[in-house]
C-alpha cells in the first residue's frame, strides 16, 4: 500500500468514527422529551452491569433491543467501586463506561442513575460500608462528611462518563438525581446538593431527573428537574400520574420504574407478576405518549455478598434477582418477554404507533447461552469453621464493638471471652439468659466449642438465649454472620457484628439477680475473600460447620445450577468467583453458575456451610429451583423467643462485669 492510499485509509476511519460518535441532542420540550429536535418517547430496559457476568452483557444488551427497547436504564453502584476509602475501581466487572459503549454500539440510548444511594435490593442500597465506620454518620443527609464523600465518589464516576454524554457523541441522554428520597426524608436543600454535584461535573445541558411515587414526589421535587414516577404493573397508569399533570402539565410524563415482577426474599414466598398487567400498563404508557423504564427487564443475579434486606425487621434478599423480569436470571426469554416484544412490535424506534396495524421487523432473539448439567459432585475435603487451627489471630476488644471498627465489612466475626460461674440452684441444669443487643444478623452461640444454640435477626429480633449452668473460665464464642445490610429507609444505618452489648441475666447462690456486663472480648474476623476460603486447613470430610472443598471435570462448558438442597447456609465459590449466598429455608434452592466462570479440565468449587450439610454432596441442574420454601428450618431457639422472655428474671441494680468492674450499668 502506497503512502496515498495510507492517507486515505485514515481519512476514511476518522471519518467513519466521527460519524459514529456524531453529537446530538436531548430535551424535554412541551409535554413530551426531543431527541435531535424531535418526539421521542424513552422504553428503556432496566439492567444493571454488576448482575452480568462481563463475557454476558453483550448478550443481554441485544437481548432489550430484540424486544423493542430504545433506552437501557442503570445505576451506578458506589459499594462496588469504592470498597475502601478512596480506592477506585472500574475495571472488568466495574468498567461502567465499557457497558454504556456496548449500549451505543447496538443503537440504544443510555439512562445513568448514579446514586449516591439506588436501593436495588443492594448491600446497603449502594453505599459503602466504610461511612459506618463513623459512629456519628447522617447517610443521606447534609452531614458534611458524608457529602465530601459523594463528590469525591461522583467525580470519578464522571471521569468515566462525562465523555459519553449525548452532546458529545456519547449514549447518555440523561442522569437521575438521588433516588425515591421522598420514602427516606424531605430535605430539598440535601436534593439541591447532590443536583449541584452532578451539574458539577457534566454541565448544564445534561437532562436531568427525580424519581419518587405518585404519594410523596412532592416533597423534595426541584423546580428545574424533570419529575418522573415510580410504580407497579398493577397500578392504574393515568391516575399515577394525575396529580403530576396538574403541577406539570407540560412536562414530559416518564414511569421511570415500572415493576415488571418483584424480588424474593430468604424465608418468603416466591413472587411472580402476570404478564398481562404488565404489557397493559405499558400499552396504556405507549398510547398516551408517556415515556417508561422497565424495572426489571432483566434482573440477573446479585452475586457474592451483594444481596441487600428489606426493612420489614429484617428481611434478607435472596441471591437471585431474577425479579420475575421478562429475561430470566440466566439470560432466557420468558413468555413475559415475547408478549411484551409483539405489542412493542407495533411502535417505531422513537416510540410512536406504526400507521395501519403494521409491525416492525425487530432484531431476531439472540440464541440462549447453552446450558449443561454438571455431574453429582461429592466433597472430599473439608475444614472446621471454629477450629482455632481455621481461625485468624484474635484482636482484643474492651466492650463490643461491630465489625466495622475492626475495619471488615461482609463476611463473619468471631466474639469470644471466658465465663462466670453460673451453676444452676433449681437442679434442672439450666444457667444464665444470654443477652445479646444488637446482634447482626446470624449468631451461633458456642461454650467451650459446644454448640448451645442461635439466634437470628428475622425472627422478630430475637436477642436471649437459654445457656446451661457454666464454671468460672468456661470459653464463649459467638459466631456472627453478616447478611446483606438493609437497603430501604432509615434503617441503612446497619452495621454488622454485635452493635452494643452482650450480657449474662443470672441468680446468685443467695438468689440476688444479677446482670454480667461481658467486656473483654477477643474477636477474629472471618471474611469472604477467595484467598481466605481457600487457604484453610482441609482435611478429609469428617465434620458439620466449615468449608467443603472439591473439584470436577468438564469437556464443555455451559450455564448450569448448583443444587444445594441438602445444605445449610452459607456461600459458594467456583474458580473463585463468588456466586452469592444459600439458605435451606428457601425459597431459591439453588445458585446460578455461569458458563463463561467454568473451563474446559479442572475446575475447583468451594462451600462455606456454618450449618452444616445433611450429605456433602451436589448435583448440578439445567433448571433453577426457587419455589421450594422451608421455613420450618428457621433457628428453634429463636421460634421460642416469647418463652425465653418470659422466663428471664428482671434485673435490678445489683451487677457485675466479667472484667469485676464496679457499678456495671444494666
Amino acid at each position: 500500500m502506497n503512502k496515498r492510499h495510507i492517507i486515505t485509509t485514515l481519512l476514511l476511519l476518522t471519518a467513519m468514527t466521527m460519524a459514529a460518535s456524531t453529537a446530538h441532542t436531548f430535551s424535554a420540550g412541551q409535554g413530551t422529551f426531543l431527541l435531535d429536535g424531535k418526539p421521542f418517547v424513552i422504553k428503556a430496559a432496566e439492567v444493571h452491569y454488576p448482575r452480568i457476568p462481563r463475557p454476558y452483557w453483550e448478550h443481554r444488551i441485544k437481548m432489550c433491543k430484540a424486544l423493542g427497547m430504545n433506552t437501557l436504564c442503570l445505576y451506578v453502584f458506589w459499594n462496588i467501586h469504592e470498597q475502601q476509602e478512596d480506592l477506585f475501581d472500574f475495571s472488568g466487572q466495574r468498567d461502567v463506561a465499557a457497558f454504556c459503549r456496548l449500549a451505543q454500539k447496538h443503537g440504544m440510548w443510555v439512562i445513568v442513575r448514579p446514586g449516591p444511594y439506588v436501593c436495588a435490593e443492594w448491600e446497603m442500597g449502594g453505599l459503602p460500608w466504610w461511612l459506618l465506620k463513623k459512629k456519628d454518620i447522617r447517610l443521606r443527609k447534609r452531614d458534611p462528611y458524608y457529602l465530601e464523600r459523594v463528590q469525591k465518589f461522583e467525580q470519578k464516576v464522571g471521569e468515566q462518563l462525562s465523555n459519553l454524554t449525548i452532546e458529545k457523541g456519547g449514549p447518555i441522554i440523561m442522569m437521575q438525581v438521588e433516588n425515591e428520597y421522598g420514602s427516606y426524608g424531605e430535605d430539598k436543600p440535601y436534593v439541591s446538593a447532590i443536583r449541584d454535584c452532578l451539574r458539577s461535573i457534566y454541565g448544564e445541558n445534561l437532562t436531568m431527573f427525580q424519581c419518587d411515587w405518585s404519594s410523596n414526589f412532592e416533597k423534595n421535587a426541584l423546580p428545574d428537574l424533570i419529575w418522573t414516577l415510580n410504580f407497579g404493573s398493577s397500578a392504574d397508569v393515568l391516575k399515577q400520574f394525575r396529580r403530576l399533570k396538574e403541577l406539570r402539565p407540560d412536562m414530559p410524563m416518564m414511569c421511570s420504574e415500572f415493576w415488571s415482577g418483584w424480588f424474593d426474599g430468604w424465608g418468603q414466598p416466591h413472587q411472580q407478576r402476570p404478564w398481562k398487567s404488565m404489557v397493559d400498563g405499558i400499552g396504556t404508557m405507549l398510547e398516551n405518549g408517556i415515556s417508561f423504564s422497565l424495572y426489571m427487564t432483566h434482573g440477573g443475579t446479585s452475586f457474592g455478598q451483594w444481596a441487600g434486606a428489606n426493612n420489614k425487621g429484617y428481611a434478607p434478599d435472596c441471591t437471585s434477582y431474577d425479579y420475575d423480569a421478562p429475561i430470566d436470571e440466566q439470560g432466557r426469554a420468558t413468555e413475559k418477554y415475547y408478549k411484551l416484544r409483539e405489542l412493542l412490535s407495533h411502535y417505531d424506534d422513537r416510540g410512536f404507533p406504526l400507521q395501519g396495524g403494521r409491525k416492525r421487523n425487530l432484531p431476531a432473539v439472540p440464541a440462549p447461552i447453552p446450558v449443561i448439567s454438571l455431574p453429582e459432585m461429592t466433597f472430599s475435603e473439608f475444614a472446621p469453621l471454629m477450629a482455632e487451627e481455621n481461625l485468624p489471630e484474635s484482636v482484643a476488644s474492651e466492650g463490643i464493638q461491630p465489625m466495622e471498627q475492626f475495619d471488615q465489612g461482609y463476611g463473619s466475626i468471631v466474639y469470644s471471652t471466658t465465663l462466670p460461674e453460673t451453676s444452676s440452684t433449681s437442679g434442672d441444669g439450666k444457667g444464665a439468659l444470654l443477652r445479646i443487643t444488637d446482634m447482626c444478623d446470624y449468631a451461633r452461640v458456642y461454650i467451650d466449642g459446644r454448640l448451645i444454640g442461635q439466634l437470628y435477626r428475622g425472627n422478630g429480633y430475637e436477642t436471649m438465649l437459654r445457656l446451661p449452668a457454666t464454671h468460672e473460665g468456661q470459653r464463649l464464642d459467638i459466631f456472627i454472620e453478616a447478611m446483606g445490610r438493609i437497603n430501604y429507609s432509615q434503617l441503612i444505618h446497619d452495621r454488622k457484628g454485635i452493635t452494643e452489648r452482650v450480657e449474662l441475666l443470672t441468680t446468685s447462690p443467695q438468689g440476688h439477680q444479677l446482670t454480667y456486663d461481658l467486656r473483654q472480648w477477643q474477636v477474629r474476623l472471618l471474611p469472604i475473600d477467595y484467598g481466605f476460603v481457600q487457604t484453610r486447613k482441609y482435611k478429609t470430610v469428617n465434620g458439620k460447620e466449615g468449608y467443603y472443598r472439591t473439584t470436577f471435570r468438564l469437556s464443555k462448558t455451559g450455564d448450569t445450577y448448583l443444587d444445594l438442597s441438602s445444605w445449610g447456609k452459607g456461600l459458594v465459590w467456583v474458580n473463585g468467583h463468588c456466586l452469592g449466598r444459600f439458605w435451606q429455608i428457601g425459597p431459591q434452592q439453588t445458585l446460578y453458575l455461569p458458563g463463561c466462570w467454568l473451563k474446559k479440565g479442572e475446575n475447583e468449587i468451594i462451600v462455606m456451610d456454618i450449618l452444616g450439610p445433611t450429605q456433602p454432596t451436589m448435583p448440578g441442574l439445567t433448571r433453577p429451583i426457587v419455589d421450594s420454601l422451608r421455613r420450618n428450618l428457621l433457628p428453634r431457639d429463636a421460634v421460642k423467643q416469647a418463652a425465653t422472655k418470659a422466663a428471664a428474671p428482671k434485673p435490678t441494680p445489683q451487677t457485675e462485669g466479667n472484667d469485676a468492674a464496679p457499678g456495671a450499668k444494666l
